[in-house]
This record gives C-alpha cells, structure tokens and sequence, in this order.
C-alpha cells in the first residue's frame, strides 16, 4: 500500500516533467538540447563508442606490440582499436569532437558512417570535416537548426565578406566576393529569394561598397533600398543605359591598374599591382556589388529594335562578368529561371557566376540549370525543398561541394531602416550621379494625440 500512495504522489510530478520535456523538444529544440539532449548524446557517445565504431567498419587490427601487452597482462581477447578521441566540447547547437584516424584510414571512411553515427548516439546530424592529415572533426547537430534560424553570435561581417545564411551543420554561410566574385540566385515565386537578397543588401550596407541595382520590377524590390543606392535602373530601357557606364568605371580602373604597373624598374613587387586590392589605400577605388533582380526581364524582347538593346546589354554583362573581379565589380543575378532558353548569352554569362544558390524552384530542369553543371547530386535537394519552408535554399560553387542553408528572417522595414541609417557609407562615384534613385523625405510623427473629427450631421 506504501508503495502504491508513493507511486501516486510522484507520478503527476513525473509525468508534467514528461510532458514539458515533449514541449520543450519541439517547440524550443534548443532549450530541450541544452537541458536534456545534450547529457543524453554524451552519456550514449561515451558507452557507446568503441562498440560503434567497430559496428561501422572504424576500426583496425592492433599493432603487434599492443596485442603482446595484452595478451601478457590479461587474459582478455585482443579486440580491434577505434580511432582515438579527443575531448568533447558542447555546443549551443550540438557537439563537436575530433578523431585521429589509424593508419589506411581516410576521412571518407568516416563520411560513409555519419548516418550511422547519428542513430548509434541519438543527434539530428552528424558531418565531418578534414582537419589535418590523420585528424577530421565529427560535428553533431542535437536538432534541426533550419527550422528556427538564429545566427551564430561569431558570425561578424568583414569587408565584402557578409553572414547571409545559417547552413545545416550551424555554422554561418558567409557570402565572400573576394573569394566568389560573382554569384547566382535562383527561386520560385514566395521561395525565400527576396528574403536572401534583403540579408546581403542590409550587411553590405554597413560597409563603404558601392550598390547598385537593376530591378525591371519598376524597382518594387529594390526601391525600398533607395537610401543606399548609388544607382538604381527600374526597366529594361535604363539597365540600357547604366550597363555602359559600368563597362567604362571598369575600363577606368583597369587604366589605373596599369597606370601603377607601369612604374620605374627596380619597384619592389609587392608595389606592383595586379587588381585594385593591390592599390595603396588612397588610390584604390570603391568595390562595386550590382545586384540584379529578375534578370530574364533583360532578356525577353518583343521587337527587332529590342532585340539590338538586349543584345548589347547581354554582351556588357558577360564583360562585367569576365574582366569585373579586378576591377572590384560583383555580380548577384538573381531570377526564376536561367536556361539558354533566354536567348543568346545566357548560357555564357551563368558560367562567369561562380557561386549558386537555388531556392524551391518549380521544376527539375530550374534546378539544373542553377547546380547540374558543379554539384549533380544537389538537384535531388534543391527539388526537395518544401513549400512550408521559405528562404531554405541549396548554396553550391564550383568546387562541388554544396550545403543546405536558410535565410533568417528580416522584415522589408528593418532592412529598409539600415540602408537608411548608413546612407553616409555610400561612396561616391561622379559617373553613377545621374542613375542615383530619388529618396523621398521620412514623414515625421507627430508627437501628441492626434484629434479624431466628429461625424458631420446630415
């Protein structure tokens, strides 16, 4: 009877404990991660480790000398070695540890068992990373860190290096056009790729880079941005205009490139530049991003007439896209789809864009168009992407590798709100002055009630 009434009176605590643990994980992953998830994996990796590794082919004979001390001090049966682990250190988001691989052994062996590894020890996902010959780096991921985006508190923005996205493993996607000058961006209408392009304009716009944008929209998506902008062009007719003037600050500067390599013999080389990064601080001009929106809309023509203009434009982009990197000009072409369907030039100017980005397209051949030429096997993820889940996105270069990512939420007013506040950054470049989109004054609130007028009688 004692035991029944004990029983009784610890299982309503028992079971709220349940309860809010069961809440805790799918409501608040991190909060359940930190207070329940993590004990658990460690205490599972713990027991579990040799046993596990053996399981999944990660172990190797002991050397002859081990097998000898074995056999001379126990009586134990000589059992395969694991890897050797080092400490364990916790995350907000998962685990992190490192491995030293045996000899014969190579990371890949340990990327073919990651789906094992997450079931053997209870985590969402697990993903290995080479660190130096014979030593890669597990990172456990507790909980799906995509559903809910919260940016890692490292992620700080550098000169054109912005923290854009949240990838799959919780580290930061940083998108960096020193090392991808130009990139590619994909997606279906309500995706997420407005939702990209507002992150990269509200980090680019701290810094002292020259934005500028092409939006046949009549500028809905990028007017907002006005206050930042050096130049907007909002139809076909004015990107016809401002392209050229972009291919003459390029030709410009590469004037001035060779102008400093022309110099006395005997100059030291590293006074002997081969970019504008290579200019000494007071002579090098300001980088440019040019950010284009829709860019099909370039493309589509309906007269002969038309037709010469989008040529002309198609040819003045493929130039950016060749010769723009030393001259510190960036590419973000942005749009649905980009096929050779288009017209001439298309094919050419999506193989200048080195980074790719595709969010949930509407067909296969969308997102082979973005990843099918660097990364075969990320169309498979990119068609894979859910409608319920905006701005999810498969970001893959030409390297080939390729991650999943997602853009955390920024409202059109908070971004607008930035590129209001570092208007000042906006360098200064005479031959943009006259595609510089208007600004219309903020209106100011008032500062007391405002009176409500009484309903005229009839």
């Amino acid at each position: 009877m004692t035991d029944l009434v004990t029983l009784a009176e610890w299982g309503a605590p028992l079971a709220a404990i349940g309860g809010g643990a069961l809440y805790a994980r799918h409501v608040h992953p991190a909060v359940y991660w930190s207070t329940v998830g993590l004990p658990v994996s460690v205490a599972r990796l713990l027991a579990s480790y040799s046993s596990t590794m053996d399981a999944c082919g990660l172990t190797v004979p002991p050397s002859r000398l081990r097998a000898l001390a074995v056999k001379a001090t126990t009586r134990r049966e000589v059992r395969p070695v694991p890897p050797r682990r080092g400490m364990i250190r916790p995350t907000s988001t998962g685990l992190r540890l490192r491995l030293r691989l045996a000899p014969g052994q190579e990371p890949a062996d340990v990327a073919a068992s990651a789906e094992r590894l997450r079931h053997a020890w209870g985590v969402h996902a697990v993903y290995v990373r080479d660190v130096k010959p014979g030593v890669v780096e597990l990172r456990l991921v507790g909980f799906d860190v995509l559903r809910n985006v919260r940016m890692p508190r490292r992620a700080v923005a550098e000169p054109l290096r912005v923290p854009v996205a949240l990838r799959e493993d919780a580290t930061a996607f940083v998108r960096d056009y020193r090392a991808v000058p130009h990139e590619l961006v994909l997606g279906a209408t309500l995706s997420g790729k407005s939702m990209f392009l507002r992150n990269l304009l509200a980090g680019l716009a701290a810094q002292p880079v020259v934005l500028v944008g092409i939006d046949c929209k009549r500028g809905v998506e990028l007017a907002p941005f006005a206050a930042r902008l050096s130049a907007l062009a909002t139809d076909p007719v004015q990107a016809a205009e401002l392209l050229p003037v972009l291919v003459k600050e390029m030709e410009d500067r590469y004037d001035l490139i060779k102008a400093r390599q022309g110099i006395a013999p005997g100059t030291p080389d590293e006074l002997i530049a081969s970019d504008i990064w290579g200019l000494p601080d007071d002579e090098r001009p300001a980088p440019i991003v040019l950010f284009i929106d829709e860019v099909a809309e370039l493309f589509l023509v309906a007269t002969r007439k038309e037709e010469e203009r989008r040529d002309e434009m198609v040819t003045q982009l493929i130039r950016l896209a060749q010769l723009g990197r030393a001259a510190g000009i960036y590419l973000e072409v942005c749009g649905q789809r980009f096929g050779a369907e288009l017209g001439k030039g298309a094919t050419m100017l999506r193989a200048q864009l080195t980074g790719r980005v595709c969010h949930r397209v509407n067909d296969e051949a969308s997102a082979k168009m973005a990843l099918g030429d660097i990364a075969p096997e990320a169309v498979y993820a990119a068609c894979a992407i859910a409608p319920e889940l905006p701005g999810l996105a498969v970001v893959g270069d030409t390297s080939g590798g390729w991650s999943r990512i997602r853009t955390p939420h920024l409202s059109l007013a908070e971004a607008a709100a930035i590129c209001r506040e570092t208007a000042y950054l906006a360098p200064d470049v005479p031959a943009l002055a006259p595609f510089r989109p208007y600004v219309p004054p903020v209106p100011v609130e008032a500062s007391g009630p405002v009176a409500t007028p009484r309903p005229v009688a009839e």
